[in-house]
């Protein structure tokens, strides 16, 4: 199983979620951890190496590198908060 690296942003987003929904993301996290690139996960475009992965109605946009998962954003799929924070992030 891959060990989690939790970006700080993303830690933050989570605590402040319900907790019903944050237990469907950490159990998402857990799931990604043991089989990170299951058949509902994709790449992201114009991002090599970032993928991404839906689990009710948020979004996980992660990578994959030396036995650990890196989670870079989570963040709610209806809007593009995740792909602007992603790209402040990234630079």
């Amino acid at each position: 199983m891959l060990k989690l690296d939790l970006n700080k942003q993303a830690a933050d987003f989570i605590t402040e979620l319900q907790a019903k929904q944050a237990r469907q993301i950490w159990n998402k996290l857990v799931a990604l951890m043991k089989e990170p690139f299951p058949n509902d996960s994709s790449e992201l475009h114009g991002y090599k190496g970032l993928y991404r992965n839906d689990i009710g109605e948020f979004r996980i946009v992660y990578n994959v590198r030396d036995d650990c998962l890196y989670v870079y954003v989570v963040g709610k799929r209806n809007d593009d908060e995740v792909y602007k924070r992603l790209k402040k992030l990234l630079g």
